[in-house]
């Protein structure tokens, strides 16, 4: 039977350039087809080769990356990456973005990033125990920005609450580059049993194919398209493509998913996320090397009068394709209508290699499979490296530590998250054992077991766009630093590579740059990345964000037990680990408080950081650590402010002289860039940490043993923050300067 209703030429190539496909691109699937598409299968090209689809600007630089360990058993590809942790239990995690969706409907469009992320895991066949976020806002002085995080805020607290998965842990900043184009990243992490893992390969010729979830309506055409996309003035109309999501719906789901992964029915699952019913099917079938047929009359619609075209782009919420084994089919129907979801039998599968889509008795769509992944657009796009910048030099300070810290703190980068935290149910399910606020990273624990999975997300953009390749290995760097701080053994990451026009040769040189870098922090810290996403066209008329690789990063703890927050002791001493050079460059203090955004951001040395995070973590896992805080923002002052604000005890400080085995330099050694005392405090140099310690003697002559730099700095007590002579800073006033910023700042919101 022929395909049903072939686009006229002069139409199907303005359709092409509406749906985003480059000519080259449009007349290789006409080669693949050998005739003149279909409007079905004109949408179904241009979806799976879109950017958010295909990764055709960025898949040639992606194979850097590190991806395989003895623990990873499942790497990139899939809907989610796995790892072992240990007695026959695996962690399943990913990270994805929903910017632009967030822009044009922040509510819908973060809401219905978190129940994507839940069905990357749960598909896996993974309970979800955890969610965090990565979320990068314009000027807060804009009411677009306050609208915008309101919106955003209250999408992911409303999703996520409902659903029942807590959210954990996440980070939030603030820049002129985000005015167009904030970043919604969201991230989920899962625990199974090791030998239950479920994928998206179908294989079985005429094993049926089934759709389970909600119903399918107009919501989200194209979004995969319009995510592939630079915006404009006009961009905030595009509202019909942005989805709506229902947490209670997805709730169901996952029980009902859950349960029939319990039996030996399903050979295959895929949700259906960025372009719907297209991709989900394209890729289980392809996976499998199989062919596919779907009789789309079956579909559940919860809208009458969808054509084909609307219901293989439709990206609607809460929806998940199956291939079941041969006579599991009523097993799978009672649970699903168990749970109030729909079930459908709407396909099956084929040995022709074809999709073939059926709708009103014509084939609306008859495409070739294997040409379709790989025949698919890949760019060797070209790049242009980001010059070096200059060093900075002497800064003076203007206004004084004191002053400066309390700036700092009330800062809208370094301000308390407490009026996006108190949005988040961090505590349902019973099993969060540091909370935001309590730890470097969030810690979970691993139900009916002593375990614990320790998970952050972390970048700092401005680094990366001084420095792409610094800021990429910075940003692994950093995550795995959180981690360590808990006490837990980093395992793997997951990154969401946000980024502007890759066809513009700066923007791909930014990409190009930071992959290098996390390639090699990941390498040297033994991190790899087993999943991830890529956003590109994150620019608003020809404005890009700033280079924002983010990263998710989980590691286990053995025992719960042994993790540490970073809220200070009463009457420890205060241990200094790593070395300090005061630099400022790039620095939160150079920008709130000298007023300059210049310099090359700080270096990053991977072997320090191994060095002296292993250090830290046997520390901590021998019970010789009470409380640790890695250092990075607003350096060693603000580090130590955040230590004292979150338990409201104080401390005294005193900077201290070098020590034999390269400690940390007093003040009139600091490096080269250093101005004086404000680059001993402020300056953001990596690998360090501050350790709360019983025996600080003990601790010290350990590290002297192993070759890792360390500096007894003070002792913990009072109700002060006293930095050397820098006379007493209220602990009081420090918190309640740092808690009231971003209430003050979203009133009437």
């Amino acid at each position: 039977m022929p395909v049903a209703a072939a686009l006229a030429p002069e139409r199907a190539t303005q359709l092409a350039a509406e749906f985003g496909l480059k000519p080259d691109e449009y007349a290789a699937a006409l080669a693949i087809l050998g005739r003149a598409p279909s409007l079905t299968e004109l949408g179904i090209f241009s979806v799976m080769w879109s950017e958010h689809c295909s990764y055709k600007s960025s898949r040639v630089w992606l194979r850097q990356l590190p991806t395989k360990a003895p623990w990873v058993l499942v790497g990139p590809g899939e809907n989610a990456g796995v790892i072992a942790i240990g007695d026959g239990l695996a962690a399943v995690f990913k990270m994805e973005s929903h910017n632009h969706p967030s822009f044009i409907e922040p509510y819908s469009g973060a809401a219905t990033g978190v129940g994507g992320i839940l069905r990357d895991v749960f598909t896996m066949g993974a309970r979800p125990i955890a969610n965090l976020n990565a979320l990068r806002f314009g000027d807060p002085a804009l009411p677009r920005t306050r609208r915008i995080l309101d919106g955003v805020v209250r999408g992911i607290g409303g999703y996520g609450n409902c659903v029942g998965v807590p959210t954990v842990g996440g980070e939030v900043n603030f820049h002129p580059a985000y005015n167009g184009n904030p970043l919604v990243n969201a991230m989920t992490v899962g625990i199974l049993k090791a030998d239950r893992i479920f994928t998206a390969a179908a294989t079985g010729v005429g094993n049926p194919v089934v759709y389970v979830g909600s119903k399918t309506g107009r919501d989200g055409i194209h979004g995969a398209t319009m995510s592939s996309a630079e915006f404009d003035a006009d961009s905030e109309e595009k509202r019909p493509t942005v989805q709506i999501g229902d947490p209670f719906a997805e709730k169901l789901l996952i029980e009902a998913c859950l349960e029939l992964m319990a039996t030996d029915a399903i050979v295959a699952i895929q949700d259906m996320g960025a372009a719907g019913l297209t991709s989900s099917s394209v890729e289980m079938a392809g996976k499998g090397g199989m062919g596919i047929e779907l009789a789309l009359d079956d579909v559940p619609q919860r809208e009458t009068g969808m054509t084909a075209y609307e219901m293989m782009l439709s990206e609607s919420q809460e929806r998940m394709l199956m291939v079941l084994k041969p006579g599991r089919e009523a097993l799978a129907e009672t649970i699903f209508h168990k749970w109030d979801l729909d079930f459908a039998v709407i396909g099956h599968l084929t040995d022709t290699g074809r999709i073939v889509i059926h709708h009103k008795g014509a084939i609306e769509a008859d495409i070739p499979l294997a040409p379709l992944e790989s025949e698919a657009p890949l760019y060797n796009r070209p790049t242009e490296e980001t010059p070096p910048q200059p060093a900075l030099g002497a800064v003076p300070d203007p206004i004084g530590i004191a002053a400066a810290l309390k700036r700092l703190v009330a800062s809208p980068d370094l301000c308390s998250r407490r009026w996006i935290w108190d949005q988040y149910d961090a505590q349902v399910g019973g099993q969060t054992a540091r909370r935001p606020g309590q730890a470097d990273a969030a810690v979970v624990r691993v139900e009916g077991t002593k375990r614990a999975l320790a998970m952050t997300t972390d970048c700092t953009p401005r680094y990366c766009l001084a420095d792409p390749e610094a800021g990429g290995a910075q940003a692994v760097a950093e995550a795995w630093r959180n981690i360590t701080a808990t006490g837990a053994l980093p395992l793997a990451i997951t990154d969401n590579m946000n980024f502007g026009n890759p066809e513009k040769p700066r923007i791909m040189g930014q990409f190009a740059a930071a992959v290098r870098g996390m390639a090699a922090a990941c390498t040297a810290l033994d991190f790899p990345v087993i999943s991830g996403n890529v956003s590109l066209y994150n620019e608003t008329e020809g404005r890009p964000i700033l280079p924002t690789p983010a990263i998710g990063g989980v590691g286990v703890l053995e025992d719960v037990a042994h993790a540490v927050g970073l809220g200070l002791p009463d009457a420890h001493d205060l241990v200094l680990v790593g070395e300090t050079h005061g630099h400022l460059g790039q620095s939160l203090w150079l920008r709130e408080v000298a007023g300059q955004e210049a310099g090359p951001p700080p270096p990053v040395d991977l072997s320090a950081e191994r060095r002296n995070g292993d250090f830290v973590r046997g520390r901590i896992l021998a019970g010789a650590v009470t409380a640790c805080h890695d250092l990075s923002d607003g350096g060693l002052a603000v580090a130590l402010a955040e230590m004292a604000m979150a338990s409201g005890i104080g401390a005294r400080i005193t900077a201290p002289r070098p020590i034999a085995n390269g400690g940390t330099p007093s003040r009139e050694s600091v490096g080269h860039e250093a101005s004086g005392d404000h680059s001993f405090w402020f300056g953001e140099d990596q690998a360090r940490y501050v350790l709360a310690v019983r025996d600080s003697a003990a601790l010290l002559d350990a590290a002297r043993t192993a070759g890792v730099p360390a500096s007894l700095i003070g002792r913990s007590g009072g109700a002060d923050l006293e930095l050397d002579q820098n006379g007493p800073i209220s602990v009081a006033e420090l918190t309640s300067l740092h808690e009231a910023t971003l209430p003050t700042m979203m009133q009437g919101h």
